[in-house]
């Protein structure tokens, strides 16, 4: 069952977290991951928002993104958003089984 990664991110230090960006394109690949949604245009349509930038990755399951998070290719890219680059809120979530079978 697929899991996704949610990053909520208000970037302080573009030049440092642009180091982040760079590494952590290849430590989610590696782990089987990708990119779904990256930064772009956000629509806050109920409740409160945390920060101004959104990402959304999927990996294909919750154990694989969790060990993505705790491998050494994601504390190095870690690392360039650390000590105020970047403030972060970042969730697992486990996704739903979907059929995807065309309807009979």
């Amino acid at each position: 069952m697929p899991a996704y990664l949610v990053a909520q991110v208000t970037i302080h230090d573009p030049v440092a977290y642009a180091g982040y960006q760079k590494r952590v394109t290849d430590a989610v690949a590696k782990y089987g991951g990708r990119f779904i949604a990256r930064g772009g245009k956000t629509v806050l349509l109920e409740g409160r928002t945390f920060g101004t930038r959104v990402a959304l990755l999927e990996f294909p399951s919750l154990d694989r993104a969790v060990e993505f998070y705790h491998s050494a290719d994601y504390a190095e890219a870690k690392a360039h958003r650390d000590g105020g680059a970047a403030d972060f809120n970042l969730f697992a979530i486990e996704g739903a089984a979907i059929d995807r079978s065309p309807p009979p």
